[in-house]
């Protein structure tokens, strides 16, 4: 040591009496480094089942098995099936001491079994630690985890990062509530208006466990209504889960279940609470504690006990698919649930999307609606202008909106606020035709057809050209694409009515509530906030710019957003209005001025039926740089019924710019191949991809990413 080392003047040993007991007391408290696991070399193993069989958490598809272990005596009571565990992993066969192997890096898992003997024949290395005896994986959990990833040709690993939140060691050591009775059934309350509203709950209520797709009448009772359904769930002595797109719908059902319960009932699972306070909650629900679960898509994997009802809110909303590996999406992994619970179902939304009219068509679910004199009644008045109304238009000419949208927000103003949507950036149109609207699409494969710079027209799935292109519906030539102008509108509303207060809700902030004062509300879809008392009014502008979309999905996402505006309006009777700035005679527009969103997804299913398209067939996205994607292409062994369409050149990311989920590194070139399965197929094409890709990721070949995806939320 040297001398600079050692004391100077003002260290420790001249400090004072009270700073070195401060200093002492800091030390006491201060944290032991952890010390590593043991090898446990020459120790005895457990008299019964000496053997775990652990699921590591490698989260490589080459490596989606479990592995066995020998259990130490000492570990013997705490190393039990659904424990967290740490294990040596990758020490290789050579390195035996004692006939015990020994070696390599110690990674986490969990410990699924406990076997009186190994399959493996060579000498196995012992468990390295018990991280926790908290049993976080059940068998039911582990089954439905197994389920989700050959669904979607993932890892079990990577689907338990998902469905078992990160430990945290305090919220263990604190012991859960005792359990509440379950509480008296409901009434139907609002429930009444829906024609087999009331005998759905009572079906609850008396342990049965009925499917249904539930078309929502506009308005906030939404959120009473799933309370009620929980709360008949739980009068049976079963357990309840709401899966919910956003932070605001989940405080709307918790403050719901709530008032009608009490507190104490339900636990409140999102990926925004702390981490501590989460796995607090989903602790409750593991232990029985807590019979309800209300939450983001984090809490579609929620470890219910005796669940009876399984709720998914707005599944048309993007927020369902998880971003992480495999990406699946939270109606999926809720039928497969019920599926599996063989509980009940229901499948809510103002609107209504294919799956869910598939869900309805196969017999599977049963429809829940309400009759048409209460849809009118609930409902809004909806006007449209199109094109012919704007061009014969002085003012939409000049200030580039409508007389009748002027009308509708002056006479709104006057009895309360006006919501105004304008669409978001990043919304790119398709191509369609200039005469009729109908979407220019390839006359192979029917993908859409994209125009770039140079103006040549080529398919965006399959890449064949199209230099001869004519409308099938009307013999037009001509293609048309809207150009999006949102801010520029928003901004001269703004400054038409200059005593009138502004406020925004969009990316950057999102209101939950606004006063049912006037004022105008511009939103972008989505972030719409509930309006005290309803909207007065409401303005859905640039509708070519979320209808002319390079998407499979635009018309019913469309119709989707603008429903979700429209049912936060005052009913028709009370004066509430909406205009909407699209051309009336177009399918979507049609079904939102008759508030009929299950025809509107009927006839969308009967065309993809016709076509090919999902969900009636399976498609996955394979993508990656052009070699890459090639070899992959070519070792793959799809199923005799497969179709491969591409691959095309994907758009190349800009530096600087955000980078969407799956969108290659900027400046990289990248392609996408589709690949189509015909219905019953789905299965052997995930299979094929996950052997696939596990087998190219054993030859070392992920330095070089290819990218699989099953059902692309975006194939055009």
């Amino acid at each position: 040591m040297s001398s600079e080392d050692g004391p100077v003047d003002g260290g420790a040993e001249g400090a004072p009496p009270e700073q070195l007991a401060l200093i002492r007391d800091s030390v006491r408290k201060a944290d032991v480094p952890r010390a590593k696991p043991r090898t446990w070399r020459g120790a005895a193993l457990a008299g019964q089942l000496p053997v775990a069989r652990v699921l590591v958490d490698k989260g490589v598809l080459h490596l989606d098995r479990s592995f066995d272990y020998a259990v130490p005596e000492e570990l013997d009571a705490e190393a039990q099936p659904g424990v967290r565990v740490r294990v040596r992993f990758g020490a290789g066969r050579h390195r035996v001491r004692g006939g015990r192997r020994e070696g390599g890096g110690l990674i986490d898992g969990f410990l699924v079994e406990r076997l009186p003997e190994s399959d493996y024949a060579g000498p196995l290395a012992a468990l390295a630690q018990v991280v926790s005896p908290e049993r976080v994986l059940s068998e039911e959990l582990l089954g439905l985890a197994r389920a989700v990833a050959d669904r979607y040709a993932g890892s079990l690993a990577d689907v338990l990062q998902l469905a078992v939140p990160p430990r945290s060691a305090r919220a263990e050591q604190r012991p859960s509530p005792e359990p509440l009775p379950p509480p008296e059934a409901p009434l139907a309350g609002s429930w009444a208006r829906y024609e087999r509203g009331a005998a759905f709950l009572e079906s609850l209520a008396s342990g049965g466990s009925p499917r249904a797709v539930w078309n929502a009448l506009p308005g906030p009772e939404w959120s009473e209504e799933v309370a009620r359904a929980v709360a008949a769930t739980l009068a049976s002595g079963r357990g309840a889960l709401v899966v919910l797109p956003d932070g605001r719908a989940v405080a709307r059902v918790d403050a719901a279940l709530t008032a009608l319960l009490g507190p104490g009932r339900h636990a409140v699972l999102t990926a925004d609470a702390g981490p501590e306070k989460r796995y607090r909650e989903w602790l409750a629900v593991s232990r029985g504690s807590v019979r309800a679960v209300v939450g983001t898509r984090a809490a579609m994997f929620a470890p219910v006990r005796d669940l009876g009802l399984l709720v998914l809110w707005d599944d048309g909303d993007d927020s369902h698919s998880e971003q992480h590996a495999p990406q699946p999406h939270a109606r999926e992994v809720l039928l497969l649930r019920a599926a599996q619970d063989k509980c009940g179902f229901l499948l809510g939304s103002w609107s209504c999307t294919v799956e869910a009219a598939q869900l309805v068509e196969s017999g599977w679910a049963r429809p829940l609606v309400a009759t048409r004199d209460q849809v009118r009644g609930a409902a809004p008045l909806v006007r449209t202008v199109g094109d012919g109304d704007l061009a014969r238009d002085e003012a939409a000419r000049a200030a580039r909106l409508p007389t009748l949208a002027w009308q509708a927000v002056r006479e709104g103003l006057k009895h309360g606020p006006v919501l105004v949507q304008v669409p978001r950036r990043g919304y790119v149109p398709r191509m369609a035709c200039a005469s009729c609207r109908a979407p220019a699409r390839c006359r192979h494969c029917a993908g859409p057809l994209e125009a770039p710079d140079s103006g040549a027209l080529h398919c965006g799935w399959c890449g064949r050209a199209e230099e001869s292109w004519h409308c099938p519906e009307c013999g037009g030539f001509r293609l048309r694409a809207q150009i999006v102008g949102a801010r520029r509108t928003a901004e001269e509303l703004g400054r038409a009515f200059p005593a009138v207060p502004v406020r925004t809700s969009g990316r950057e902030h999102v209101l939950d509530t606004v006063p049912g004062a006037p004022a105008l509300v511009v939103s972008t879809p989505g972030a719409e906030p509930v309006a005290e008392g309803g909207y007065a009014a409401a303005l859905l502008l640039d509708g070519w710019a979320m209808l002319g979309r390079p998407d499979l999905r635009a018309g019913e996402d469309a119709l989707r957003r603008w429903i979700s505006a429209a049912a936060l309006v005052r009913p028709q009777g009370a004066g509430g209005t909406v205009v909407v700035v699209a051309e009336p005679t177009l399918r979507p527009v049609q079904a939102l001025v008759r508030w009929d969103p299950v025809g509107h997804a009927v006839r969308e299913l009967a065309e993809r039926a016709e076509l090919g398209f999902p969900p009636v067939s399976r498609m996955a996205a394979v993508a990656g740089p052009v070699e890459a994607v090639g070899e992959f292409l070519a070792t793959l062994r799809l199923p005799p019924q497969a179709e491969v369409l591409g691959p095309v050149p994907v758009p190349v990311t800009r530096a600087g710019l955000p980078r969407r989920t799956g969108a290659p590194p900027p400046g990289e070139h990248w392609e996408r191949a589709l690949i189509r399965v015909p219905p019953g197929h789905g299965s052997e094409l995930a299979s094929a991809l996950k052997g696939a890709q596990a087998a190219r990721m054993a030859r070392g070949g992920a330095e070089t990413p290819v990218r699989v995806r099953i059902d692309p939320p975006d194939i055009g």
